[in-house]
C-alpha cells in the first residue's frame, strides 16, 4: 500500500478540495500519513493570495522533496495555476491546476506508469534524470465547468466545510484570485443537497457553505443570484442542525435576504461581511463595489432581523495611497460598526495586480503601526461582544476535548461562533447542549 501525505495552504475552499483529494486517495488504496518523512506521494494544495502565500507554497514543495527525494511531489491549486506559462520549480513532479484536482488518481497512475517505463529503459540510477514534470493545467479564465469534487465525511467530524462555488468576477485591484480561480462557476443545487445528506448520515451536525465568491452563487446559471434558494435546500436536509455561511459581499444583504434567513432556525447568526476599508476613497481605489455608508446599512439590516448577531470582517491597512486621514476614517468606521471579530491584514504587494503598480506605496513601518492600532481596537470590540453574553443561555455544539488550566474540558462553539469550554463528566461530543455563560461554561480563545 502506497503512502500519501497532504498539506493544505490557504482558504476553506482549498481545505475542502484537500479533503476531497484525500478521499480519492483512500478509495484508490493509498494509506494517508502525516506530512513528514516516509510518504511515497506528497500533495501540496497551494495558495497564491499574497507573496507570503507563494513563499509558503514553495517552502512546502521543497520540504516534501527533501523528506523523500524519490517521492512523487504534486503541486496543485492556485500558486501553480498563477504560474501557468512560467518555468516550474524542479522539485515538482506533477502540476495540477484548478479544475483538474478531480483527475488526481488518473494523473498519478499515468505518471507512475511513465516513470516505470523510464526506469526500465534507463535503470533506476538515472530515473530521476529522465523524469520531467507532468502538467494538468488549463487557461482557467476560459473555463465554464464547475469541478466535480465530493466529500462524504468531515475532518472536523461535527462541522463540514462545503464548497458550492468557484471563481470570482469582481477584480478587486489588490487581488490575484480571479486570475488563479477564473470566472464564477456554481455547483448544481441538487448535487450540493445530496452531499449534505451524505454528510448528515455520517454524523455531521453543521455545514459551512463556502466559495471563492459565495454571494455570486448561481449567477452563471441565468444571471441571477441563487444563494437563498441553495440555503433553503440545505435547510431541508434532516440531521443537519446548523448552517453557517462563508464570507459574503455586502451587496447580497437586502431586507428580503435577511428576513428570509431569520425564518430559518438552522441559520447561524454569524455573518462575515468583507469590508477591507472604512474609507470611501480607499474603497474606490480597491475597486470595491460599495461605500462605507452602504456597508453600514447592510450591518443594520442584519441586526434588525437577528438578535445580537456576530458580525465579522476583514480589513486591509496600508493600501497604496492610504493617508493618515484615510486610515483614521477606516479606524473610526470599524469602531462604529462594532464587529465581533476583525481580521487585520497589512497590504501585501501582489505581482500581477493593479494595486502593485499604484503610486504612493505605504512604508512597512507605517503599515505595522496601523495594523497594531486596528488590532487593539478589534480586541476591545471582541471582549465587549463576548461580555454581553455573560449570564445568558446559549447553545453549544460540542466538538472535542482539551486540557485548560490542568483540567480536561469539552470544547465547542455557539451559533455565533464563540468558543466555549464546558466542565462536564459525560461525553457530549457532537451534541448540542444549552449552557449559561460564566456559570457552567466560559468563553475561551
Amino acid at each position: 500500500m502506497k503512502k500519501a501525505a497532504l498539506h493544505n495552504l490557504g482558504c476553506k475552499v482549498n481545505a475542502y478540495e484537500t479533503e476531497a483529494m484525500q478521499e480519492m486517495l483512500e478509495k484508490a488504496g493509498y494509506e494517508i500519513v502525516p506530512f513528514k518523512e516516509g510518504a511515497d506521494v506528497y500533495i501540496i494544495n497551494t495558495c497564491t493570495v499574497t507573496n507570503i502565500a507563494d513563499r509558503k507554497s514553495r517552502q512546502m514543495i521543497h520540504r516534501a522533496r527533501k523528506m523523500n527525494p524519490d517521492a512523487v511531489v504534486v503541486a496543485a491549486g492556485c500558486y501553480v495555476q498563477a504560474q501557468e506559462g512560467k518555468e516550474i520549480d524542479p522539485c515538482i513532479d506533477i502540476v495540477i491546476g484548478n479544475n483538474h484536482k478531480k483527475d488526481l488518481i488518473r494523473i498519478l497512475d499515468e505518471f507512475e506508469e511513465k516513470r516505470g517505463k523510464c526506469s526500465g529503459d534507463h535503470g533506476a540510477a538515472d530515473a530521476g534524470e529522465t523524469r520531467g514534470a507532468e502538467y494538468a493545467i488549463e487557461d482557467i479564465g476560459k473555463s465554464k465547468e464547475y469541478e466535480a469534487l465530493h466529500v462524504t465525511k468531515s475532518g472536523e467530524h461535527t462541522r463540514a466545510y462545503l464548497k458550492v462555488q468557484d471563481g470570482c468576477n469582481q477584480f478587486c485591484s489588490y487581488c490575484i484570485i480571479p486570475y488563479a480561480r477564473g470566472r464564477v462557476r456554481s455547483r448544481g443545487l441538487e448535487d450540493v443537497a445530496a452531499e449534505v445528506r451524505t454528510l448528515a448520515a455520517n454524523g455531521c451536525r453543521e455545514v459551512v457553505l463556502t466559495g471563492i465568491h459565495l454571494s455570486s452563487y448561481g449567477v452563471d446559471f441565468d444571471g441571477e443570484r441563487h444563494l437563498l434558494e441553495l440555503i433553503r435546500a440545505v435547510h431541508d436536509v434532516d440531521g443537519i442542525a446548523r448552517i453557517r455561511l462563508g464570507s459574503l459581499e455586502p451587496g447580497i444583504v437586502t431586507e428580503e435576504f435577511a428576513e428570509e434567513l431569520s425564518r430559518l432556525p438552522k441559520i447561524c447568526p454569524h455573518f462575515h461581511l468583507s469590508l477591507q476599508s472604512g474609507c470611501d476613497a480607499t474603497l474606490k481605489r480597491m475597486n470595491r463595489k460599495y461605500t462605507s455608508g452602504e456597508y453600514y446599512e447592510k450591518c443594520e439590516i442584519l441586526r434588525k432581523y437577528f438578535d445580537h448577531p456576530a458580525l465579522t470582517t476583514d480589513v486591509i491597512v496600508g493600501f497604496p495611497g492610504e493617508t493618515e486621514e484615510e486610515f483614521r476614517q477606516s479606524l473610526e468606521f470599524v469602531s462604529r460598526v462594532r464587529f465581533y471579530e476583525t481580521h487585520i491584514f497589512k497590504y501585501s504587494r501582489r505581482e500581477g495586480t493593479k494595486a502593485a503598480a499604484m503610486d504612493n506605496q505605504v512604508d512597512e513601518q507605517i503599515k505595522a503601526e496601523r495594523s497594531a492600532e486596528m488590532i487593539r481596537l478589534g480586541e476591545r470590540r471582541q471582549r465587549e461582544y463576548e461580555q454581553s453574553f455573560i449570564g445568558k443561555e446559549v447553545e453549544v455544539l460540542v466538538e472535542e476535548d482539551a486540557v485548560i488550566d490542568g483540567k480536561t474540558m469539552q470544547i465547542g462553539h455557539t451559533k455565533e461562533y464563540m468558543k466555549i469550554a464546558l466542565e462536564r463528566n459525560e461525553n457530549l461530543r457532537n451534541c448540542i447542549v444549552k449552557v449559561r455563560i460564566d456559570n457552567d461554561s466560559r468563553i475561551i480563545h
